[in-house]
């Protein structure tokens, strides 16, 4: 896990949101490989084994493998210039070292990915019944199939994402307020959370 995007992690608990304090165990470079994350408000403990953070909940599945490729992620996601994070939900992460090439200095979160990826200097992986990222944190968030139809899922990523900037996910259309729906075609869609929305 990059040390940077503890700043970015919230405990999965339902409270108000706070950092997490991180216990590094064993570092490289700027990764943590082993430690423990912790929260002030319930003293629950994130473990970091292999510098993969569990908060437990995840599937235990393999995710399904997205039809999306890294073109795809790059136009509907509509990212340029450098900074912040995407988040790739779900089967869409196996394409994160292409994406990541093609967005050099913004850096990569999977959660729930297949559990064949490691864990690499640009690319965080966390694992989690939610997204345990803080309200507005990220530049984007992409859902692979089964997550981009899945409620709570969506609500999870509107909530995470910046106002004004994209969610793009694998299957049917949301039905959810406070999300915009910008465009729909070929079992992917792409909305943008309204700004009024946390």
């Amino acid at each position: 896990m990059f040390i940077e995007l503890t700043d970015h992690l919230r405990c999965v608990e339902d409270h108000e949101e706070r950092y997490l304090v991180l216990l590094p165990g064993t570092m490289a470079d700027r990764s943590v490989r082993a430690g423990e994350l912790g929260c002030p408000v319930c003293n629950r403990i994130y473990h970091v084994t292999d510098g993969i953070v569990d908060f437990g909940g995840g599937a235990a599945e393999e995710p399904p493998q997205s039809a999306l490729d890294t073109d795809g992620v790059l136009a509907l996601t509509g990212l340029s210039g450098a900074g912040g994070y995407l988040a790739l939900v779900g089967g869409v992460a196996r394409s994160h070292e292409a994406i990541g090439e093609n967005l050099p200095g913004v850096g990569l979160v999977g959660i729930n990915p297949p559990r064949s990826l490691r864990d690499e200097p640009a690319f965080s992986i966390l694992r989690g019944g939610r997204i345990p990222l803080r309200s507005s944190s990220m530049r984007g968030v992409v859902l692979g199939p089964g997550f981009g139809s899945d409620p709570h899922w969506v609500a999870e990523a509107m909530r995470v994402t910046l106002p004004g900037l994209r969610v793009v996910g694998e299957g049917r259309e949301p039905a959810l307020d406070d999300l915009e729906l910008l465009a729909s075609a070929g079992g992917c869609w792409v909305g943008s959370k309204t700004r009024n929305r946390a």
